[in-house]
């Protein structure tokens, strides 16, 4: 029992016990701490390892890019020509009228496009498209280009194809065509377009973003095929 007059004396225990609760809820902080570190650390990491692995990418594309080359005498069983520009349509036209191939598909040609208007701006001869060539009017991109000739290429018994495109498409070109045909030998007649200093990309802005923009469809396209696989013939 407690005396009269005699005042509360404090809990030497208190003092231990308040420290002691503080030291617990400030305890788990350091763990989470140093968790929340590694995993900036880690996250860093991977993000230098991306950036690397996609700007290595990116150099090896634009070189191979600049070092298409065409052969000394291509020839196939077939030419498809990815429109784009008339430098490719004549390209691929040239090829159809030295013999390098029987039989011409120019993919991707506007509904109201006729092939009066396409001699006129390629110069080359009416004849040809009379004998010799096919136009696909219902692929609006390299995807649906790369359908269209697959059921060009099949219809027809092709084994072998030259594919006409520019110069910086010509990768995804390939690898489009590739997924949905592969039993087909096909052979890249790249245009290298006039207007374009691919040569010396990297001093050109324009240029630049032009080969990154088409890598990046590149990487899309690549990632689409690799977790989707080929279609069904």
């Amino acid at each position: 029992m407690k005396r009269p007059g005699t005042m509360d004396q404090p809990d030497p225990a208190a003092p231990q016990d308040a420290q002691g609760d503080a030291a617990s809820a400030a305890a788990p902080s350091s763990p989470v701490r140093k968790r929340r570190r590694v995993a900036l650390v880690v996250a860093g990491i991977l993000a230098v390892v991306c950036f690397g692995f996609l700007a290595g990418g990116f150099l090896r594309f634009a070189s191979a890019v600049t070092q298409y080359t065409e052969a000394a005498s291509p020839s196939a069983d077939a030419i498809v020509v990815l429109t784009g520009g008339s430098e490719r349509v004549k390209k691929a036209l040239s090829l159809l009228d030295e013999g390098r191939a029987g039989r011409l598909l120019i993919s991707g040609v506007h509904p109201e496009t006729t092939p009066k208007q396409i001699v006129r701006r390629t110069e080359s001869d009416l004849a040809l498209f009379a004998c010799c060539i096919d136009l696909d009017r219902n692929a609006n991109n390299t995807l649906e280009n790369a359908a269209e000739t697959a059921k060009w290429v099949r219809s027809n018994g092709f084994s072998s194809v030259i594919v006409v495109t520019s110069a910086y498409h010509m990768p995804r070109a390939l690898l489009e065509l590739r997924s949905v045909m592969p039993e087909t030998t096909l052979v890249a007649v790249a245009v290298q377009g006039t207007d374009l200093e691919l040569n010396s990309w990297f001093r050109h802005a324009g240029v630049s973003l032009l080969l990154l923009r088409e890598y990046m469809k590149y990487m899309f396209a690549w990632v689409r095929i690799s977790a989707m696989g080929s279609p069904a013939p």
